[in-house]
């Protein structure tokens, strides 16, 4: 298991189709690194947990809870098949690591990498699609695509800081004895809502809101 690339996006223009506008941080490229990661502090305050790159959209990205995106190179080949031989280049899906021999949309809340030599990152949840995301794409009906697939690739929390770099290893250090994992927490807040009581599980390493969600519905079924 290893690190293919290290992402790094910078604010670019962006439209939606309903006239919208604003900068996005989606456009991430391969960097040669070494890039420092480390907690970047509360939503609505910190960004990315990346030196360099760029979260425009504070309200809804970033802080210590989404602090890095990470997606696997396998699911961006299975896409590639799906969207008839599109070439989708490391980066695209606004990932901040692109894996290889990880199973991250399977992995489970809570569960801890080490990536290079310092860095440990805890998993946290699975990734929301947005219409930035589906307009930086550009394919036809792209938010319900990615839905129904439900490969999210996993958003993690910084637990020790460290600098990677592409070709680092990426080890498993710690595996909750839990079943809830990234693509579950992902249904579970989408297309499946009952399934969210299974998310308590994961206790206090779930994304906050995605806790939150978890318990509303389990207090309303009474």
């Amino acid at each position: 298991m290893k690190l293919l690339t290290v992402n790094i996006g910078q604010p670019r223009p962006t439209a939606h189709p309903q006239g919208r506008g604003g900068d996005t941080g989606t456009h991430t490229r391969p960097v040669e690194g070494p890039v420092e990661v480390i907690d970047p502090g509360p939503k609505g305050d910190g960004g990315s947990g990346l030196a360099g790159d760029a979260v425009c959209d504070l309200r809804h990205h970033g802080g210590s809870d989404q602090a890095v995106y990470a997606f696997a190179r396998e699911e961006l080949d299975a896409w590639e098949r799906e969207l008839g031989g599109r070439k989708l280049a490391n980066g695209v899906f606004g990932e901040n690591f692109t894996t290889l021999g990880l199973d991250v949309s399977g992995a489970r809340i809570g569960e801890r990498w080490r990536v290079g030599t310092d860095l440990v990152l805890e998993v946290t949840s699975g990734r929301i699609p947005c219409r930035t995301f589906a307009h930086h794409l550009g394919e036809k009906g792209w938010v319900r695509r990615f839905t129904q697939q439900g490969a999210t690739g996993a958003y993690l929390r910084v637990i020790e800081p460290g600098a990677v770099r592409a070709g680092d290893p990426v080890e498993i250090v710690h595996r909750p004895d839990h079943e809830v994992t990234a693509a579950l927490q992902f249904r579970a807040v989408t297309t499946e809502r009952t399934l969210l009581p299974a998310l308590l599980a994961a206790g206090d390493a779930l994304h906050p809101e995605a806790l939150r969600k978890a318990r509303e519905y389990v207090a309303r079924q009474g």
